[in-house]
């Protein structure tokens, strides 16, 4: 991931740092964290148009759900970051 496209993450629906398979599977990514999205049929339809492999939604689910995992733990267990991040990232205030 480019550091334009880290800065553009949050907006990566409107950005064009990103291209339309990746955009695809950020909104996956989406619709398995956000309890208020989901995974409907058209969804996932234009998923497998894109991901012609079934090992590849496999693996990219795993992934999303490993890193919800990891953000639940480590919140639960107040495991803070270890700032291996070397972009400073903005926020939105």
């Amino acid at each position: 991931m480019t550091e334009e496209q880290l800065v553009a993450l949050d907006d990566y629906a409107d950005s064009a740092h990103f291209s339309p398979r990746e955009k695809l599977a950020l909104e996956y990514a989406d619709r398995i964290t956000l309890s208020d999205r989901d995974v409907d049929e058209p969804f996932f339809e234009a998923l497998q148009a894109e991901f012609t492999e079934p090992s590849q939604i496999v693996e990219l689910t795993a992934i999303v759900a490993f890193e919800n995992f990891r953000s639940k733990f480590n919140h639960a267990l107040l495991v803070e970051s270890n700032g291996i991040c070397r972009i400073a990232l903005q926020t939105n205030a």
